[in-house]
């Protein structure tokens, strides 16, 4: 693979980079594996340069490209023929802080991208799209669970995770009455990116296929802040959807979510758990009998 600073004289010479004077410095890469670099033109940063494995180059640059014309999202200006790295437009910001009221960032994210996310073609197995094919968004859950189960361990106690147990089981036949979407799949805080108390920008995809609903309940699990009902249906009533998700069912949804993040909380987030493990407390009394 090229150094950066060749890769930077072949954009130049191809005329993906306009400006002469360009300097870069390697970035925190926050959840992805690959290398990352901000180009800046002086104390101006312009560019964003991924380097990382093909498979996750292609995902990212199909998705960036499919969704284009929304605003959030940056803009794609150049992969390479091997797809080894990528190049898109900085967005102003910070990730996870100085994000405002989660109703405002929730609505923003509804209307500007959950809203305009395109059906997956039937014959597209749902589940990641780079990953294991499988043949229903039950298989997706069940893995979630058990991933989830095992980092929680005796955190919780033998009933609360068979409650959870019953509620995938409950979920999983919702399966049908939704719709699958080309998903963000990774839409949450630590790829939210905030400047001045307002979401401006959304980073990082790991494209998914399945339900729209997933990426709703995923960013409104994604930080423990206004982790309220208020907040819920506030959001969620901006929100189009083909089937109807009564308040119930949106509950069900949340509470898995919930149990999954602090099973990843548990894991590799100290930080958030004691405050996900408050709101569990009230939640949990929504979750089905044994």
């Amino acid at each position: 693979m090229e150094i950066i600073d060749e890769i930077i004289n072949r954009l130049k010479y191809q005329g993906i980079i306009k400006e002469e004077n360009i300097e870069y410095k390697q970035i925190k890469s926050g959840t992805t594996n690959g290398t990352i670099y901000l180009l800046s033109n002086g104390e101006k940063p312009l560019y964003v340069l991924k380097k990382d494995r093909p498979e996750i180059i292609t995902t990212t640059k199909d998705f960036l490209n499919a969704y284009r014309n929304v605003q959030l999202l940056p803009n794609v200006y150049y992969t390479d023929e091997n797809n080894e790295f990528i190049v898109y437009s900085y967005i102003f910001g910070d990730t996870h802080i100085n994000r405002g009221s989660k109703l405002d960032w929730m609505t923003i994210i509804v209307e500007e991208l959950f809203n305009q996310y395109k059906k997956a073609d039937e014959k597209v197995s749902r589940g990641r799209v780079m990953g294991i094919n499988r043949n229903s968004w039950a298989d997706f859950n069940l893995e979630s669970l058990e991933y989830a189960k095992a980092n929680i361990g005796d955190s919780f106690s033998s009933e609360e995770h068979s409650r959870v147990e019953v509620l995938v089981n409950k979920l999983n036949t919702y399966e049908y009455q939704e719709e699958k979407y080309y998903l963000h799949g990774d839409a949450g805080v630590h790829n939210f990116v905030f400047n001045d108390n307002k979401l401006n920008g959304i980073i990082d995809p790991s494209p998914l296929i399945g339900p729209k609903i997933y990426d709703f309940t995923y960013a409104f699990c994604s930080s423990p802040d206004d982790f309220d009902l208020e907040t819920l249906f506030s959001s969620f009533k901006v929100l189009n959807q083909d089937s109807s998700i009564d308040n119930s069912m949106l509950l069900e949804e949340v509470l898995f979510q919930l149990y999954t993040r602090i099973g990843i909380c548990k894991k590799v987030h100290p930080h958030d758990l004691g405050a996900y493990l408050e709101a569990w407390k009230e939640w949990r009394e929504y979750l089905p009998s044994n």
